[in-house]
């Protein structure tokens, strides 16, 4: 039976960052929990020692029971039986044992119940459980919706629900409505406050992610008469309350183990969570932010599962008189799909440590008041995540779907039949790149990171990192491109139109996200010789797209933009 941490050497390589030190002693406060718990790490050592073995549990479990599941789940699907959902055989088998293994709550404080494990090992285990069944890293990966409450909820609503979700209790982020998707702002669930000052909510949302959970953030209009995002506040719902009811199932072309719920809300009893109004403005954000990096893991757990099948098959299937990975054409695919997985995983977990380090300066200041050293740099970690993740959700979607579809190509017309796990991971992959936010509104979220120079600001701090000097040749070509990148730039902020910025927004995130890739890859290499190879493809892939981006914007008439008016 495989191991889908044990099998995989990249994971331990990036777990074992140098960064890692750092965001283990701020998380564990110099390794106070000790005298405490006696789970609790002693030191770094110890505490590495602990997230090798959950993963490697987490490995076991996603390997066997988790991955053998997938395909009857796929078949099975949830289903509603008066107003309640309930999930596939395989998939309550894949939760009861998360739970038994101590798998839910991971990042959450031990006094709240939890393992306290940083975000980037709990990214490691999404990205593991995503390789083994994408949907069920839905249900899985929706605690990461416990550390709202954390951060925003009082002590009380803290000690009420955090305990029952490390205990194995699901949730749900309940955003989106009818007319309300990508545009948040138009939320018209609404939210009356009784006399007794109770709140109770009324409406309907749509296409909620695990929609019948035990535990419900639910985003809802407060203020009367409001239209925009000011008039929103977020809500506990607890399901044991009663007032919700699934109304439906999507019917959806892949994730199906995943129920995508609409739901109906009639007095629904409700608790505020934290300030009227701030519901749009603070708190989905952080929520979105969190839920978007889960989405990246995803992603590059897909873009694993894809690129193993495809390798497993080339090897196998032989024509001609012989193995079909002998063939360029097809040599070539596989290792521009090993190249985007591992410039995607780079990238993932770049982002999560930058995450982890501002998250926990932000949970130390309300503990003590930050120096004004640790202050600084809280802000230069929160710019750098808030920079790369709309990044790694956007571009490590498009290569997660990429790879779906380059490794149904590898295996041909069987690709295209239901007898290979292929089909269905590339049906489960197409999501990744929609929901949480397109690929479209990441660039939205992306731009002003180019504009602002913040990219660029990242790309000399890597540029200026030494390398050995049989991977020389990589920083050479990136040097390069990011000469391309800025003369790019430069040219669409010269016209100072912002319908034209926007129009090239995309060339400028991709080019942006193809550089940084470039030389997290190359960082890589330079600590893994196992890496070198990847790093090459990778930087002569980059090399194409970064020059077929700034050629177009090169060679563009701002006046010929009328031409791409939809009709």
């Amino acid at each position: 039976m495989a191991n889908f941490y044990t099998d995989n050497p990249d994971l331990r390589h990036h777990l074992n960052h140098p960064l890692m030190e750092k965001i283990v002693e701020l998380k564990e406060r110099n390794y106070s929990d000790a005298a405490k718990y006696d789970y609790a790490p002693m030191d770094f050592a110890d505490a590495m020692d602990s997230y090798d073995k959950v993963l490697e549990i987490v490995g076991d479990i996603c390997g066997g029971t988790i991955a053998d599941n997938a395909e009857g789940v796929d078949h099975d699907g949830p289903k509603v039986e008066n107003g309640r959902v309930i999930y596939a055989p395989g998939t309550q088998e894949n939760l009861d044992l998360c739970r038994k293994a101590g798998l839910m709550g991971m990042a959450m404080p031990r006094r709240l119940g939890g393992l306290n494990f940083p975000i980037t090992p709990y990214i490691m285990a999404a990205d593991i459980v995503s390789r083994a069944d994408t949907g069920f890293e839905n249900l899985w990966g929706l605690q990461d919706c416990a550390e709202t409450i954390y951060e925003f909820a009082d002590e009380d609503q803290k000690q009420r629900y955090i305990p029952r979700v490390c205990q194995g209790e699901t949730m749900s982020m309940d955003l989106t409505e009818p007319d309300a998707g990508s545009d948040l702002q138009s939320v018209m669930l609404k939210a009356t406050q009784k006399p007794d000052g109770s709140w109770v909510l009324n409406g309907v949302k749509r296409f909620i992610t695990n929609g019948d959970s035990d535990i419900h953030l639910v985003l809802a209009r407060s203020e009367e008469g409001t239209r925009d995002g000011r008039g929103l506040s977020m809500f506990i719902y607890d399901k044991r309350n009663g007032g919700v009811d699934v109304r439906r199932i999507e019917n959806k072309m892949g994730i199906k183990g995943s129920p995508t719920c609409e739901l109906t809300y009639k007095n629904a009893p409700a608790e505020l969570v934290g300030s009227r109004r701030m519901g749009l403005i603070k708190y989905v954000m952080a929520l979105m932010n969190g839920a978007r990096l889960g989405i990246a893991a995803q992603s590059v757990g897909v873009s694993e599962r894809a690129y193993r099948e495809a390798l497993a098959y080339a090897k196998d299937r032989k024509q001609f008189g012989k193995a079909i990975i002998e063939f360029p054409a097809v040599a070539e695919m596989l290792s521009v799909m090993k190249a985007k997985l591992g410039a995607s995983r780079a990238l993932l977990y770049e982002t999560a440590r930058f995450v982890d380090i501002y998250k926990i300066y932000e949970d130390i200041a309300k503990e003590r008041s930050l120096t004004a050293d640790e202050r600084k740099e809280m802000k230069h970690y929160s710019k750098l995540a808030d920079a790369c993740t709309p990044l790694v959700k956007g571009m490590g979607s498009e290569y997660c779907n990429q790879n779906a579809y380059d490794c149904i190509q590898i295996h041909g017309g069987s690709g295209f039949m239901k007898d290979y796990a292929c089909e269905r991971v590339y049906r489960d992959a197409r999501i990744t790149s929609i929901y949480e936010g397109t690929t479209q509104l990441q660039v939205v979220a992306a731009i002003r990171h180019v504009t602002t120079g913040n990219y660029l600001a990242m790309i000399r701090e890597y540029e200026a990192q030494a390398v050995r000097e049989d991977l020389q040749w990589i920083k050479d070509v990136l040097i390069g491109l990011t000469a391309q990148y800025e003369t790019a730039v430069s040219a669409v902020t010269a016209v100072n139109d912002t319908t034209y910025t926007d129009f090239m927004a995309r060339r400028m995130v991709e080019m942006a996200g193809n550089i940084i890739m470039g030389y997290l890859m190359l960082s890589d290499a330079n600590r893994n010789e196992g890496f070198s190879r990847s790093a090459g493809v990778y930087c002569k892939l980059a090399q194409s797209e970064v020059a077929r981006h700034a050629d177009f914007i090169a060679a563009f008439n701002p006046a010929q933009i009328d031409l791409y008016k939809a009709e």
